[in-house]
């Protein structure tokens, strides 16, 4: 049966991690979770798993643009993420995309400035981060920057909650658009992350889970922020329902092999 009510569409503009736990894999679990329609734009193919990165093989810059132009042409993109861009010809190339429709009916669009996989490889060419700033993120509803990400865009080590909020108004201010700082990678008790959108801040704050190493949660947290976007929310609520959800998908993370892999479908394996 058609459903009578159109389901959000997103679209994901990231790499492929063929071990499922990160990328454009990883985006597109989340919103199906959370009840969008999820498409693609492949800007790498990445040979990894939880543990290493292997390869990477960035497409074409007329590929990537081609696959974005054909997605707007033909669904209604209630809202857009970044991902892995790794060169600042793939940048240019998504910025071009992005710039050819008219302001107004750009969707909000989620950047998550992936540079650093979890397992330490860079995924980012060190001197598109200019590209980034200029191109990238001023086209942004949200930057979402884990701490390794912000000490690169802040220029400094960022060392404990404080250093964390600063950076998040220190860099929405600059850039002209909200900023969510991820401090998930501190040391305490609770794993707090701060929005700002230059005039006031929030933090969103859940117990630390312990004893559980995943990748692809900064891919998975930014994705469910775009559906939450898509589904209409306003930000700090989407960016709420986001932290539920990445808290829950750590927190049911399965036992696959050798590593901790994040559960993009908690509730079906008893998490809530």
């Amino acid at each position: 049966m058609k459903r009578s009510s159109p389901v959000p569409v997103v679209l994901s503009i990231a790499g492929s991690d063929n071990s499922g736990g990160a990328g454009i894999q990883a985006d597109l679990k989340t919103l199906t979770t959370l009840g969008c329609y999820g498409t693609t734009a492949v800007t790498c193919v990445v040979a990894e798993h939880p543990g290493k990165v292997s390869r990477i093989e960035p497409m074409p810059e007329a590929m990537v643009a081609e696959q974005v132009r054909l997605v707007f042409e033909a669904f209604p993109v209630a809202a857009a993420k970044t991902g892995m861009l790794f060169s600042e010809g793939i940048m240019a190339a998504v910025e071009r995309e992005w710039k050819r429709r008219p302001r107004q009916r750009r969707p909000p669009l989620v950047v998550d400035p992936v540079m650093v996989a979890t397992s330490g490889a860079l995924l980012f060419r060190p001197e598109a981060v200019r590209a980034l700033q200029e191109r990238i993120l001023p086209l942004a509803a949200v930057v979402t920057p884990n701490l390794d990400e912000a000490q690169v865009l802040m220029g400094r080590k960022l060392l404990d909650l404080a250093d964390v909020a600063r950076a998040a108004e220190v860099l929405a201010r600059k850039f002209g658009v909200p900023f969510l700082v991820k401090g998930g990678h501190l040391r305490g008790r609770e794993s707090v992350d701060v929005l700002h959108d230059g005039k006031k801040g929030r933090l969103f704050g859940t117990p630390t889970i312990r004893g559980v190493k995943t990748h692809g949660t900064g891919c998975t947290y930014s994705a469910a922020i775009a559906a939450g976007l898509a589904a209409g929310l306003p930000l700090e609520r989407a960016v709420g329902q986001a932290k539920e959800f990445i808290t829950a998908a750590i927190g049911g993370s399965l036992r696959l092999g050798r590593y901790d892999c994040l559960n993009h479908l908690p509730s079906a394996h008893g998490v809530e």
